[in-house]
């Protein structure tokens, strides 16, 4: 296997984790109670937003180093 299929297989796999977690985080911002939220609801929300933008960074730079190749 090459190294340009295994970086297109990351990217798939990277662009599935982001719709997966941009679905989970609006299910969990939609499933907020207008009163009350409770601090682990925050928590899981924060954390789904790092992730998407910690997986965002790295698909943008494997994007960038596919190109150049």
């Amino acid at each position: 296997m090459s190294s340009d299929t295994v970086t297109s297989d990351t990217i798939e796999e990277l662009k599935e984790d982001l719709v997966y977690l941009n679905n989970e985080l609006a299910d969990r911002k939609a499933a907020l109670p207008a009163h009350s939220v409770m601090p682990h609801q925050l928590q899981a929300i924060e954390e789904l937003e790092e992730d998407i933008l910690l997986k965002e960074e790295i698909l943008k730079s494997l994007e960038k180093s596919e190109q150049g190749n």
